[in-house]
């Protein structure tokens, strides 16, 4: 009878762990010595992997394949485990978000108002689908599940901020405008990069839709 030797799993082995590392220690790409400094500094709170993830998708706009091993390392995780958790969660990204993000609601009460539909001319106008970037690297498109605004459905957020009763007409005014406002700002390099001014967003826009200006 022969008796195999078992081969070792190099992806939860210190041979695997190694693999991102410069001699003594040190990250060997931009991206792995952030995550290994935000690592650092969160692995000691309870529940640290998702606070870990936030923070480096917040410093480097996604999370790298490179960022994964000093943070595996960091709370003794083999690379599978931290990967699994950044594919099961569709808010982290392996590649950079546009210059603006643009997430449609698409929970039940924006469906039941035309969201379908919204969201259908959004990805029109965008050139992409869901998860994806404009072809321009301009906007990178997001579903997101529930605003707040249930009352004031369909709802989008534009960069984090929320608007409320939208309409594709409005979508379109709201791009155009963002648009101008980024050209005069290359132009001047003075004009902060904001959104657009003829559309407030949600919290001042009580009482009005989208396409009324109060």
């Amino acid at each position: 009878m022969r008796i195999g030797k078992a081969k070792s799993d190099l992806a939860s082995t210190g041979a695997a762990r190694d693999f991102s590392l410069r001699p003594g220690g040190a990250p060997c790409t931009p991206a792995a010595a952030a995550a290994a400094r935000i690592a650092a500094t969160h692995r000691d709170i309870p529940g640290a992997l998702l606070p870990i993830l936030h923070a480096v998708q917040d410093e480097l706009g996604c999370i790298p394949a490179d960022a994964v091993e000093p943070i595996a390392q960091a709370l003794n995780l083999s690379r599978a485990e931290v990967h699994g958790v950044i594919t099961f969660y569709p808010h982290f990204r392996g590649e950079p978000a546009g210059r603006r993000m643009v997430e449609v609601c698409r929970a039940e009460s924006c469906q039941a108002m035309g969201a379908d539909a919204l969201a259908r001319h959004i990805g029109e106008r965008l050139g992409c689908d869901f998860h994806a970037t404009s072809a321009d690297g301009g906007v990178t498109l997001e579903p997101v599940y529930c605003l707040g605004l249930c009352a004031q459905s369909p709802a989008i957020a534009v960069d984090g901020r929320p608007y409320a009763r939208m309409t594709p007409q409005a979508f379109d005014r709201l791009m155009e405008e963002a648009a101008g406002e980024t050209a005069d700002a290359t132009r001047t390099a003075a004009k902060p990069a904001g959104l657009a001014q003829g559309l407030r967003p949600a919290a001042a826009q009580a009482g009005t839709t989208a396409g009324e200006r109060p």
